[in-house]
């Protein structure tokens, strides 16, 4: 029997799989937490914040350098309060330094 591969659509694959349907999810739920911090981010740094994993309610925030890593430890407990005020409870909130490649 020869088997057919037809390509479909990112979207429909996305709702026929269980596996990624949740990581949709996660991800768009990430992004919705971004989207709620972003005005009490310094405006210099909001360009070097990403959303990040959300595992077993931590949140993680990727961001370009050390630099905008410790200014950014330094506003974690009012980002969470303010998530927490929005409904989006997070247990903690990690920063990680994404690694430059070339």
């Amino acid at each position: 029997m020869q088997r057919r591969h037809h390509a479909i659509p990112l979207q429909q694959a996305v709702q026929e799989s269980p596996t990624f349907a949740l990581l949709a999810s996660r991800l768009r739920e990430s992004s919705e937490r971004l989207q709620t911090i972003r005005n009490l981010l310094p405006a210099p740094l909001r360009a070097s914040v990403q959303a990040g994993p959300i595992e077993d309610g931590a949140w993680c925030l990727l961001v370009s350098s050390n630099a905008v890593a410790a200014k950014l430890r330094q506003l974690v407990p009012a980002l969470q309060a303010h998530l927490n005020t929005k409904g989006m409870a997070v247990n903690s909130i990690r920063i990680k330094v994404q690694s430059r490649i070339g």
